[in-house]
C-alpha cells in the first residue's frame, strides 16, 4: 500500500477571483473597506470587532 502525497500548491501572491459565489452572497473588496489603514472596528449586534492586517498580509477579525 502506497501512500502518495498531493502536491503541495503555490501560495497565492494575489486575490484570485472568488469561486462558488452565488447571487444572493456580495463580495467586498478587503482594500475598499480598510483604504490605506491597517485596522477597522466593525460593529455588530452592539459587538465591536477589530479586522486589522498583518505584516504578511492576512486578515484578522478579533472581538
Amino acid at each position: 500500500m502506497s501512500s502518495a502525497l498531493a502536491p503541495a500548491l503555490p501560495l497565492p501572491r494575489q486575490a484570485q477571483p472568488a469561486v462558488g459565489i452565488t447571487s444572493a452572497e456580495s463580495v467586498v473588496n478587503s482594500r475598499s473597506l480598510l483604504g490605506s489603514a491597517s485596522t477597522l472596528t466593525i460593529e455588530h449586534l452592539g459587538m465591536h470587532y477589530t479586522l486589522r492586517v498583518t505584516r504578511n498580509g492576512k486578515l484578522i477579525l478579533t472581538k
